[in-house]
């Protein structure tokens, strides 16, 4: 049975919390910029956790299963 790879894109995607959670970045902050408001660019700054409900694809694509 051969070794299961990680994804490589996701290992450079998602990070873990010191108890075990996966933290992510906000999407939409790289780009097309000048039309969204202060608010909002500055609400996208930061990491955030997984939600509970994408768990299992992110744990699939890190072989955490």
């Amino acid at each position: 049975m051969p070794k299961v790879k990680t994804n490589s894109g996701a290992k450079k995607r998602f990070s873990f919390t010191g108890t075990g959670k996966v933290k992510r970045r906000h999407a939409f902050h790289s780009h097309i910029l000048t039309k969204k408001t202060k608010k909002q660019k500055r609400n996208l700054v930061g990491t955030t956790i997984v939600d509970p409900s994408n768990m299992k694809q992110v744990r699939d694509l890190l072989c955490l299963r």
